[in-house]
């Protein structure tokens, strides 16, 4: 049996499944991960992204049997997506020699493969920006909110954050189709109603991952509590000034002695 199923995984259609598989837990993961950030909009002071940050670091060690086992998904499907690259590079450099006839390049499996290495690049700075920015530890949940707005509001981590966003958007218009014809799941009949939900899935997720960069650069200080800390700066700021106009208070000449 075990035999049988590394002879399968080895192959070809083998590791495409395995990719497919865990392409589409990745989907599920992006869903999850986005309806929580949203949270961030649910009000301008961080509590109910906090929350939310709180109820994940409440977890405790189930945290880091999801987190682990989050990470043997982007491995495993990262590895099958460069193997099966080279393998259809090699097949079409293969058929080219047979044929003696130019090979056509894939422009899907090619944006597919560029598109992932962005998304590839984007999930490590993602990952150093919050999830490790306080060492291995979950980072406390109170201080999550006001650190996304401040990375967000600057010109590098909006753009940064803007190009991820965009680059999802991209690679799942193509994948999630990939993966379910790859999966069987493909028939005439219902060939347009996968491909607008893939197309619509892929444009809510990309859309709903843009907007915080976008959102975010564009007005930082109603989100994350920075409202509030501005609101409470200017008043004590105002209490050091003097204001201007004010009169000016004369000070009593010192009594002069009567020898």
């Amino acid at each position: 049996m075990s035999s049988r199923l590394g002879a399968f995984l080895g192959s070809s259609i083998g590791k495409k499944t395995l990719m497919s598989l865990t392409g589409l837990g990745l989907v599920v993961f992006l869903i999850a991960h986005l309806a929580g950030n949203l949270t961030l909009y649910a009000d301008g002071t961080g509590e109910t992204y906090a929350a939310y940050a709180q109820k994940l670091k409440d977890l405790g060690p189930g945290l880091w049997f999801m987190e682990l086992g989050l990470a043997a998904m982007f491995v495993a499907h990262i590895a099958l997506a460069f193997r099966t690259s080279m393998e259809n590079r090699e097949a079409r450099k293969s058929r080219y020699r047979v044929r003696g006839t130019k090979g056509e390049a894939n422009l899907p499996n090619s944006s597919m493969l560029i598109t992932g290495t962005v998304v590839l690049v984007f999930l490590v700075i993602h990952l150093l920006d919050f999830r490790f920015s306080e060492g291995l530890a979950p980072p406390h949940a109170d201080v999550l909110a006001p650190k996304v707005v401040d990375r967000l509001a600057s010109f590098t981590g909006a753009a940064i954050y803007l190009i991820g966003g965009v680059a999802v958007l991209i690679h799942l218009g193509h994948a999630f189709r990939s993966a379910l014809r790859t999966l069987g799941v493909h028939h005439p009949q219902y060939e347009n109603l996968i491909k607008r939900t893939g197309t619509g899935l892929a444009v809510a997720l990309g859309l709903g991952f843009v907007s915080f960069p976008v959102i975010l650069f564009a007005s930082p200080d109603n989100y994350g509590g920075r409202g509030a800390e501005s609101a409470q700066v200017a008043p004590a700021e105002q209490e050091q000034a003097p204001a201007s106009g004010s009169p000016t208070v004369p000070t009593a000449a010192p009594a002069r002695e009567e020898g």
